[in-house]
């Protein structure tokens, strides 16, 4: 092209108007995509994805047209086929039936833009494991993307669907399924034959039944379905076998479901209008770690709320509750119990902003014991500290507690009050104990639960990796700098705290332990975090690393498909923007998610 040529289409002199133009995607960015199979146009101003991109795996590059000497790199020929597309976060408004010239894709990412329909060729790309659609404004998809069999994930949250065709059940193994934030008033009957389903939400829809069919979901472990307008939940809920938490908040459920679910540990109810708890709906939550039952009309607590021995959190806040049962202080792993806003008569105000431990210890004092002289002489021993010891609460509790005692060491008559005692729970709290005391050991085949929070320990001892039956620790602060690697033996291990620490580095011992479900490290001078070992935690689901030293956020970390609460406030990393933060986890999530750089599989990442 000759340069009048070149100067009439476009010269710096030519009109004194600017046009603003399509940004258009760098050549040497298409070229890596040759190469590496992934291309990330996430976030470039695109209002129509360009002729090159549907084409990359068709056309020669254009150097190749123009150059037929080529290095041992750039040999066009050789290239990989791509297998991942990301253009979330554009002003795209459609994509053109060209997208089947893309057959290998697996991953195809177009959430954030302004999609009101998808051609139909969607369908043809057969290797689809992952279709990203959420913030759009769909109203509908094409039938052929029912047609996808290798789709594992979808992603259709913030769209228009008012409703979904039967054919939905074909996609057969779809492992999560995210239809929140919809206009959706019902779902087919075929939702039963995603068997696969790990993961549904259908929460900020207008649902007031579920089918039938939901019960046949036998893998699903998340049901979301908060805000909607349900009044019922049905009993054949019970045969979803593998379901550990549901979220049934914001509805206009008038009773507790009967949910005789074998491994459900956490139940969102509140923000109902449940005004009575049934004992037999308690008696079916035999592994129930958390119930929320905040902002109903419930006015009793049954007895039976003492024989949910796996309960460690319940939230009773704004319900019309007047008095509670005692018998509640039994419960062995309860560690939060929140109950602001009931009309309680007996318990003051301010005893009930003193926390859980103070209003626990009140109620076990309520409760009516009348052993004969004898057996209280027998029962209760005076030690150095005048600490009073009472041997039948520790065998009712199975708590051995000698904690705010500021003591430097725990009295041997305490150890000797607990012998031949099945101990579950240990709390040394707020003392300057600098070790763990030896004689814990004698209960080492019973203890789940240890406190050693607010003491001086400058390291953990490996004996700890002795207690194979422990699910949960606590050794908020203290001084430690690291812990011991034989701590991966401690296979049941769900918890541990360590806020408040000196940790300068994420523990690595923490990576081996895949039955962690929480851990909470906030308050530290922790500088970085390796999102790729973190992925292998199944069961991590909250993750406190605020108030740390983190410059950086690696974007992988938004893989971490089961975390449902990620804490980075405090640190002082510039992304994600505080503003993005102050979202939540989700908004943090998907953020991380857009921001994973494409690259060569062979190329290395540094964190």
């Amino acid at each position: 092209m000759s340069r009048f040529k070149r100067a009439s289409q476009g010269g710096s002199l030519a009109g004194f108007k600017t046009e603003e133009t399509e940004p258009t995607v760098p050549s040497g960015l298409l070229k890596a995509a040759g190469k590496s199979g992934q291309l990330n146009l996430s976030g470039r101003g695109l209002k129509e994805l360009p002729k090159e991109v549907y084409r990359l795996n068709v056309d020669p590059p254009l150097d190749a047209q123009q150059n037929v000497s080529f290095a041992e790199s750039d040999r066009w020929w050789e290239q990989t086929d791509l297998t991942k597309l990301l253009l979330s976060s554009n002003q795209l408004t459609q994509l053109s039936d060209d997208i089947r010239l893309l057959p290998a894709l697996m991953t195809l990412d177009l959430h954030d833009n302004q999609m009101s329909s998808l051609p139909s060729a969607l369908g043809e790309l057969q290797e689809l494991h992952e279709l990203r659609l959420s913030h759009n404004q769909l109203s509908a998809l094409p039938v052929e993307v029912y047609s996808l069999n290798k789709l594992c994930s979808m992603t259709l949250q913030q769209n228009r669907l008012e409703s979904l065709p039967e054919e939905l059940g074909q996609l057969e193994n779809l492992t999560q399924l995210d239809l929140s934030n919809n206009l959706l008033k019902d779902l087919p009957s075929s939702l039963g034959r995603l068997t696969s389903l790990q993961k549904l939400t259908l929460s900020h829809n207008k649902l007031s039944v579920l089918p039938d069919s939901v019960a046949q979901l036998k893998n699903l472990k998340l049901f979301d379905c908060s805000n909607n307008q349900l009044t019922d939940i049905s009993a054949n809920l019970s045969e979803m076998l593998a379901l550990e938490q549901l979220y049934l908040r914001h509805n206009k459920l008038r009773a507790l479901p009967k949910l005789p679910a074998p491994a459900l540990k956490e139940l969102y109810v509140g923000n109902n209008h449940i005004e009575k708890l049934e004992a037999e709906q308690l008696s079916c939550l035999k592994a129930i770690s958390l119930l929320e039952l905040r902002d109903n009309k419930i006015q009793t607590l049954p007895e039976q709320i003492s024989t949910l021995s796996t309960l460690t959190r319940l939230d009773l806040t704004n319900n019309d509750l007047s008095t509670l049962p005692a018998s509640i202080s039994l419960l062995p792993d309860l560690k939060v119990l929140l109950l602001e806003g009931n009309p309680l008569r007996g318990i003051r105000r301010d005893l009930l902003k003193k926390g859980t431990n103070e209003l626990l210890k009140y109620l076990r004092g309520r409760i009516k014991e009348e052993p004969d002289q004898a057996e209280e002489q027998q029962t209760a021993m005076t030690l150095p500290s005048q600490a009073r010891v009472n041997v039948h609460s520790i065998k009712t509790l199975k708590l051995l507690d000698y904690s705010e005692k500021q003591a430097a060491d725990v009295p041997e008559e305490l150890f000797d009050a607990a012998a031949d005692t099945i101990v579950t729970s240990v709390n040394f709290s707020k003392n300057q104990l600098t070790s763990i005391p030896p004689r814990l050991a004698e209960f080492v085949s019973s203890l789940s639960d240890i406190n050693l929070g607010f003491n001086k320990l400058t390291c953990c001892s490996p004996d700890i990796c002795k207690f194979l039956q422990l699910t949960n620790i606590d050794l908020r602060n203290n001084q430690l700098t690291d812990l011991p690697s034989e701590m991966k033996d401690l296979t049941k291990l769900r918890s541990v705290t360590l806020i408040y620490n000196r940790f300068k580095s994420f523990p690595q011992v923490l990576y081996d332990i895949v039955s962690l479900e929480s851990v909470l490290l906030g308050n530290n001078q922790v500088n970085g975090v390796d999102p790729h070992r973190l992925m292998k935690l199944i069961n991590l689901s909250t993750l406190d690393l605020s108030n740390n030293d983190l410059l950086n956020v690696p974007p992988e970390l938004g893989l971490c498909s089961s975390l449902r609460c990620l804490s980075l406030e405090g640190n002082p990393f510039r992304a994600p923007r505080a503003a993005i933060v102050a979202r939540g986890t989700d908004a943090v999530m998907e953020y991380l998610r857009g921001r994973i750089p494409t690259r060569s599989p062979l190329t290395p990442v540094f964190l």
